[in-house]
Formats: structure tokens, sequence, C-alpha cells
């Protein structure tokens, strides 16, 4: 069990019945830079055309610096003794990106999933089939 370390999902983690969920700042949220604390219509009001997963955050985190904290991720909860499991408390934005890394395709198609909050989303290894989302955004 992993947690980003910021608290609303440590939280949501001991909502869940996991205590003691591995901390890590590679479930952290994307660095929003200069346009922390704005939401996508403000951002969008400055820049219309603007699209996170294309075209980052001005002082944050690149499109390619996320996907690659996602990879990240999924290498270290692959290498951990996990009995081929692991589940991850995080947040919307940097949980599309696991997914579109999950199945090695560009960081841009994550601007198409939805993702709604305290989801259940399941992604799995079908071995010779290759990974593949089993399930996005279940309530």
């Amino acid at each position: 069990m992993y947690s980003s370390p910021l608290q609303r999902a440590r939280r949501t983690a001991i909502l869940a019945g996991f205590d003691h969920a591995e901390v890590t700042e590679l479930l952290r949220e994307v660095d929003y830079g200069r346009y922390e604390g704005l939401t996508t219509t403000e951002i969008r009001d400055r820049d219309p055309d603007w699209e996170l997963y294309r075209d980052g955050c001005p002082g944050g985190e690149t499109p390619a610096q996320v996907y690659a904290r996602a990879s990240d991720f999924i290498d270290m909860a692959a290498g951990q003794k996990t009995e081929g499991r692991a589940i991850a408390f995080a947040h919307g934005h940097i949980l599309r990106a696991v997914a579109v890394a999950w199945i090695h395709v560009d960081i841009t198609v994550a601007a198409g999933l939805l993702l709604d909050v305290a989801t259940v989303n399941i992604l799995r290894d079908q071995g010779d089939r290759g990974r593949v989302i089993a399930l996005w955004n279940a309530s």
C-alpha cells in the first residue's frame, strides 16, 4: 500500500482501513508551479488552449517529468514484495499519469481519462497480452 505524502491521500488511506501505507513522493500531486491554487477555468482564462498533459505548468512540472515520476512509481511498486498487488492512494492527475505509463502510451492520453474522487481503478498485467486498464473510475 502506498500513499502520497499529502494529508488528503493519507487520510483516505486510513479511512479505507490502510493505516500503514508507505508514503512516497512519487504519488504527490502534479507540481502546478505558478498555476498552483488556480482552477482549470482560471488557468484557461489566462491561456485558453492550456492542457496539463500537453503543456505542463510554468514553474512546475513538465508532462515528461510527470510521466517519468509515474513510471518510477510503477517500477518501485513492481519491485516490492507485494505478491503482485499494490494499492495507491493519491491524486487525480498523477493517477491518470500512472495509468497511461502502465499501458505505455503517451502522457497526452491521460487528458482523456475521467477520474472522479474516491473511485476504484485496477491496472493489471495480463501476462502474454500485456498491461491493461481492467477497471477505471468505478464508484
